[in-house]
């Protein structure tokens, strides 16, 4: 038991510490750019002009090609780590505040951010490495991989409910406001609050949308037995731009993606950290 104590007072005094705070905030901003690139790729998708991925290993890849691109990409890979530290020694320890089962639902939550933040911070190190190329056709070949083994076409089945579901939760998560429990509203003018609000709200919802249709297309890929449509945020986008007003729609989507981005900047300086 006192083993159990020491070890979270360590991770306590570890989520507290100053220099992960600082890490963890740069890490908004670099999350933040990656957004906005995204949503870049999502409007050049929208009007037929895409030349890359339209997810976020895309971005980080566009990022990478303008100038000083490798050491900003690392910078963002590094502050998506710090990012991936905080939450997972929240996941740990934290959220003492919260009582009951809302503190096991935040700390699962934590989890949940620990794992993205993660994913994207070793999708950082692999374009820096120039080993990020063609994601949408290494996930292709990986699903196509599953579905040959045993169980495995249940398996891309249930991820990509799982993912439907995240996306489902990113809706009611942004319509709800639930975002704002984690900003320090209190240091907030009444005009950045409002924008804060209107900008959590728009991200949230479309990047909801984005992951709820990129799960429904692994489970269709699953079901017909066709990888080919499981190829993530990219084939998202895609599907969507096909659809009647699907110009339209996919630019509303780039334009909450980048309401996220603006929001993490607002993150960097008011997230509670």
């Amino acid at each position: 038991m006192s083993l159990t104590r020491s070890a979270e007072a360590t991770a306590s005094r570890t989520a507290d510490s100053r220099w992960l705070e600082v890490l963890a905030r740069a890490g908004f901003i670099g999350y933040g750019i990656v957004h906005l690139l995204f949503a870049w790729l999502a409007l050049q998708i929208a009007f037929g002009t895409s030349s890359d991925d339209g997810d976020q290993s895309g971005a980080l890849r566009t990022l990478s090609a303008q100038p000083l691109g490798k050491f900003l990409v690392i910078a963002v890979a590094v502050g998506l780590l710090a990012m991936a530290i905080w939450q997972g020694l929240e996941a740990a320890v934290g959220h003492r505040s919260e009582r009951g089962k809302e503190r096991v639902m935040e700390r699962l939550a934590s989890a949940g951010r620990t794992i993205v933040y993660l994913y994207f911070a070793w999708t950082a190190f692999k374009v820096f490495s120039d080993a990020g190329s063609n994601s949408a056709d290494k996930q292709e070949a990986l699903t196509g991989k599953l579905m040959t083994s045993s169980g495995g076409r249940w398996l891309v089945g249930l991820a990509g409910l799982v993912v439907a579901a995240i996306g489902i939760g990113l809706v009611i998560y942004g319509a709800r406001k639930k975002f704002e429990k984690h900003l320090k509203t209190g240091e907030m003018s009444p005009k950045t609050r409002q924008l804060a609000r209107r900008l959590g709200m728009a991200g949230y919802v479309a990047k909801g949308v984005a992951y709820g249709i990129s799960g429904l297309l692994v489970v269709v890929a699953a079901v017909n037995y066709d990888p080919e449509k499981a190829r993530g945020l990219d084939a998202a986008l895609h599907t969507l731009r096909e659809q009647s007003y699907g110009t339209f729609l996919l630019t509303l989507v780039a334009l909450g993606i980048a309401a996220f981005g603006v929001y993490c900047f607002l993150q960097s300086r008011y997230r509670k950290v």
